[in-house]
């Protein structure tokens, strides 16, 4: 294994992380701010404030892995990306921001204000459809020379493409999908029967648009990167393992053991996120840049992975903390 692929496998493992953190988190968010409209806030609002007060700082955490990692392992993904995605990534950026201010103001200000948590909500919805434009734009087709020689995204291409569209509609579905399986095992371990229905019907509800939106990308890969599409194909027992998965999460659902459901949504996405890795290899930006001809020097990647082990020695521990004495800690979550 070359010091390329070790770089962006840690990379891939951070942002996976990070996948499923904010999912749920993001779900959370909205499913808190939908059931305002709906008015069943009532039902569920304890168990999502409880998951949500030792965790919204956190999630983060992964992201700043992640971006960091790839600008010291893979430089010049900061000229390509930092100048195409400047506009998308800092409304991302705006929108996390404004993410935390409602959450902090609407549960440590004034308490109830339904405004705050729905833009809270709102927030967390629009987060993963702007951040979902980096893996849009890495699939190639998007970038276009400016007169100067210099490049820029092509806002035509990116928002007549079916492909881009399809990206956005599986970051927005799935992210409901892993939100509320969790949820739905979160709320069984708090016994709370009320929060539990809702949440075993949102799994049931988000799960098949999850697996038909990531068909539809399959299938509009096929014309917008062939080389891509390929590679899929050549692993196409990774993604049949990841549809087993999904089914037996679902039967796990039906026979009421939401932690083993929950467990196999997240191998469901682990197989099919490291499938979708491995066939784009070697690219990080479709045609432009590769693992190979963007990767910093070996001192510097040898530097960089010793600091992640470091920093992922210390992130474990500390999440297993809270985790422990928070998150399924059973007199803190079933508290009346």
């Amino acid at each position: 294994m070359t010091i390329e692929i070790i770089g962006i496998s840690v990379l891939w493992l951070f942002l996976f992380g990070y996948v499923i953190v904010a999912s749920i988190d993001f779900g959370a968010g909205f499913f808190n701010a939908s059931t305002i409209v709906t008015k069943k806030n009532h039902i569920v609002n304890t168990v999502i404030q409880r998951y949500l007060s030792p965790v919204w700082e956190i999630t983060n955490v992964f992201l700043v892995f992640f971006f960091v990692g790839m600008i010291g392992f893979f430089p010049k993904t900061a000229y390509y990306f930092g100048t195409v995605l400047l506009i998308p990534i800092s409304i991302s950026i705006i929108l996390l921001a404004l993410r935390g201010s409602y959450y902090a103001f609407g549960t440590y200000g004034t308490k109830g204000h339904k405004g705050y948590t729905i833009m809270y909500g709102v927030t967390g919805v629009l987060i993963p459809a702007s951040l979902s434009t980096a893996l849009i734009v890495s699939q190639g087709g998007f970038i276009r020379e400016t007169a100067t020689g210099g490049i820029e995204l092509d806002y035509a291409a990116l928002f007549t493409s079916p492909f881009a569209w399809s990206i956005v509609l599986l970051s927005l579905v799935s992210v409901l999908f892993i939100s509320a399986s969790f949820l739905a095992y979160y709320s069984s371990v708090a016994k709370d029967q009320g929060a539990l229905t809702l949440f075993r019907r949102y799994t049931w509800i988000w799960s098949f648009p999850t697996i038909i939106t990531a068909l539809g990308i399959m299938i509009e890969l096929r014309w917008h990167n062939p080389d891509h599409y390929q590679g899929m194909l050549s692993l196409w027992w990774l993604f049949v393992l990841s549809f087993v998965c999904f089914v037996w999460s679902l039967w796990l659902l039906k026979k009421r053991s939401y932690g083993w459901s929950f467990i196999f949504v997240v191998l469901q996405f682990a197989l099919a996120f490291y499938a979708y890795g491995v066939s784009r290899y070697p690219y990080l930006l479709y045609p432009n840049l590769t693992i190979y001809d963007s990767f910093t020097n070996e001192t510097m990647a040898y530097a960089l992975i010793t600091a992640f082990i470091f920093g992922f020695m210390l992130l474990i521990p500390s999440l297993y903390l809270v985790f422990k004495l928070f998150i399924m800690n059973k007199p803190y979550i079933q508290k009346g």
